[in-house]
């Protein structure tokens, strides 16, 4: 997705994590996608690859995708840890407070999406702006911080809904307004997996409640 934004032209090959290729496995043993390499160093954590990526692919030939609000880059950030431990549950009775710690996680988020920007409020205009329009995290363009977050509620949305019948609340409108703007942009659509691809793949991960 970064890639696609930065207007890099790249190839896509999938492979099988179950049955990795020799050459991938010596690449980063013990290490699962994403990682990538660059002068023989591999880089496998996240964060580290998005910074790198951001500093080696610069304006002015490639568009700058770093939030320009800090707070965006933190936004939404415990809502997978909190989907993780809801999914992975398998005690009913753990179940409800689990879901209750993900849906206050998912509604921080909602909050922020519909809080206006700094550069939303036009200091000198008599109209109050009661809640953001924007499109995304940072604004009405995709940044690194949305190439963060919208894979994971992608995988939050079609997991929760498969394994646990749950969906995102209505109410939170901030989280529809960001979902249905991302799924309007090719880089974001082109570029996820398959919603059977993602059931597959938390096969055994979400467990069954007993």
């Amino acid at each position: 997705m970064i890639l696609w934004l930065k207007g890099v032209i790249f190839n896509v090959t999938t492979v099988d994590l179950k049955r990795k290729p020799a050459d991938l496995q010596n690449l980063a043993p013990g290490t699962n996608p994403p990682f990538m390499t660059f002068d023989g160093e591999v880089k496998t954590d996240v964060n580290k690859i998005e910074e790198f990526l951001e500093e080696k692919l610069a304006p002015p030939r490639y568009p700058k995708l770093a939030p320009k609000h800090p707070e965006s880059n933190s936004a939404g950030n415990d809502v997978f840890a909190k989907f993780s431990a809801f999914i992975k549950n398998p005690r009913k009775d753990a179940n409800e407070n689990l879901e209750k710690s993900l849906l206050k996680a998912l509604k921080k988020l909602d909050n922020y999406l519909n809080s206006p920007l700094p550069d939303e409020i036009d200091a000198y205009s008599r109209e109050e702006i009661a809640a953001s329009r924007r499109k995304f995290l940072d604004g009405d363009e995709l940044t690194l911080a949305d190439c963060n977050l919208l894979p994971k509620l992608h995988i939050i949305k079609v997991v929760a809904k498969k394994y646990r019948n749950f969906h995102f609340p209505p109410e939170m409108t901030g989280i529809s307004r960001y979902l249905k703007n991302a799924y309007a942009r090719d880089e974001f659509t082109n570029t996820c997996p398959t919603d059977q691809e993602i059931e597959y793949a938390y096969l055994d991960v979400a467990k069954r409640m007993k």
